[in-house]
């Protein structure tokens, strides 16, 4: 799929290549908006970042891109530079609201879902609350109370750990079941032959699960998760890969090595401390 960066007809305007699930394909032709790009805080940095809604379900799609130097994409008549290829994967959109529940957790009070998700910077935030089973996922991270038929919610950080646990838990499920090598022996294996390199052990699991739910977290709750997960310091058992540093000759360099160097000067001697002149003063 192939959309313009602005949204124009113009000839001259640029285009960006992405990889979309085959059920979107016809979420645009149901409604006028069926698909809509919107920039939310991302969980981890607290930055801005860019993401998918699907307003005909609705769901919500992380926009992730793969870049190589020197790519461009034949589109139609067109070439576009750049190369860039944009992936779009569902996502928990309870990793996003958990941002703003920290947030609104400080003040140690229960309050309505809709004074909790408010952000001046990133409006569209208001999107996460017309997820459906939303009340269904709060459950897992917050406390609930409800007064005169209207829910009022606040964080609770053992219910968010234990949640990230069952996360970690999936993660390393799906890593195993795809046999996907983890670890610090992945590293090693480009050095090493595979028959020299072990199965992994179930601490790198739970160590790379963790690294990967820690890009959906902030920091410090992906330090209380590690704490959580009783996860040990990384080992240092592996030995470090050879160093590459000037390990590749040029073919100049190569013939050089090969030539008879008897009876020939070094390039020092002709700068040796014998061929300086004493210099007096006038």
């Amino acid at each position: 799929m192939a959309g313009r960066g602005d949204g124009g007809d113009g000839a001259g305007a640029p285009q960006h290549v992405f990889l979309l699930p085959e059920y979107l394909k016809d979420a645009s032709k149901k409604m006028k908006s069926g698909l809509m790009f919107v920039k939310l805080v991302s969980p981890c940095s607290g930055e801005g970042a860019l993401y998918l809604f699907n307003m005909c379900l609705p769901q919500l799609f992380e926009i992730k891109v793969f870049k190589e130097k020197h790519h461009s994409w034949f589109i139609n008549q067109s070439v576009q530079s750049g190369g860039l290829l944009h992936f779009a994967t569902p996502m928990d959109p309870l990793f996003l609201l958990l941002h703003y529940l920290i947030k609104a957790g400080k003040q140690g009070k229960f309050q309505p879902l809709d004074q909790v998700v408010v952000d001046d910077m990133f409006p569209n935030c208001i999107l996460l609350l017309k997820l459906p089973e939303l009340e269904k996922s709060l459950r897992h991270v917050t406390e609930e109370k409800e007064i005169g038929k209207k829910k009022y919610y606040k964080y609770s950080k053992e219910k968010t750990l234990k949640w990230l646990e069952k996360k970690v838990n999936q993660t390393m499920a799906a890593l195993k079941t795809n046999h996907i090598n983890v670890g610090a022996r992945v590293q090693s294996a480009a050095f090493f032959g595979r028959h020299q390199i072990s199965g992994d052990k179930e601490e790198d699991y739970i160590r790379y699960a963790h690294g990967l739910i820690s890009d959906y977290i902030p920091k410090e709750l992906s330090d209380d998760l590690s704490k959580y997960l009783k996860l040990p310091e990384p080992s240092a058992s592996l030995p470090n890969p050879p160093s590459k540093k000037n390990s590749k000759m040029t073919a100049a360099q190569k013939a050089l090595a090969k030539v008879d160097k008897t009876g020939m000067k070094s390039i020092d001697s002709f700068f040796g401390a014998k061929n300086k002149k004493k210099v007096g003063k006038i």
